[in-house]
């Protein structure tokens, strides 16, 4: 399992949306606090999220307390930032790797950039006229290609009944 997290998540919508992608992946999803985002069970259900019981989440109160977890993880964590010089498809991740993703508006601070090495900082080329990606799409794209390059996907996966790979629009 892959462990996506959210340094200080400011839309409640990408949240949503990413939250939703773990679910699909099976990937765990950590929030770093303190962030503005409700997410009790009131707002939860007013959101209509009706997949969030199906979520591995965790919700930790600070950086401190998250990095505390992420140090006594097994897994190797990936700083997604914009400015890394190593290309998102490049690492070798494994299971019970960390991809760490900094908030909208503020992306991740510098002391937390001083805790990845070169080759831990990964990010998406850009080579359209555009000047960043949404959080959700750029979570998605890099835990595809991580749970990928993991070997991760189910062998036995098979396409459910009534699936038209190629009538999907």
């Amino acid at each position: 399992m892959i462990h996506i997290a959210l340094y200080q998540p400011i839309i409640p919508q990408n949240v949503g949306n990413i939250a939703r992608t773990c679910v699909g992946m099976d990937a765990h999803l950590h929030i770093i606090g303190p962030t503005i985002v409700d997410l009790s069970d009131k707002a939860v259900k007013r959101a209509g999220l009706d997949y969030w019981d199906d979520l591995t989440l965790t919700q930790h109160d600070s950086p401190e307390a998250f990095f505390k977890w992420a140090d006594e993880s097994a897994g190797t964590m990936y700083a997604v930032t914009k400015f890394a010089t190593t290309r998102f498809d490049k690492p070798a991740y494994r299971d019970n790797d960390i991809l760490l993703f900094g908030s909208e508006r503020e992306g991740l601070p510098p002391e937390v950039h001083k805790r990845f090495e070169p080759e831990q900082k990964i990010a998406i080329p850009i080579p359209g006229a555009v000047r960043s990606y949404n959080l959700a799409n750029t979570v998605a794209i890099t835990l595809a290609v991580a749970m990928s390059n993991a070997e991760l996907w189910p062998s036995d996966w098979a396409p459910k009944d009534g699936y038209i790979a190629e009538n999907t629009f």
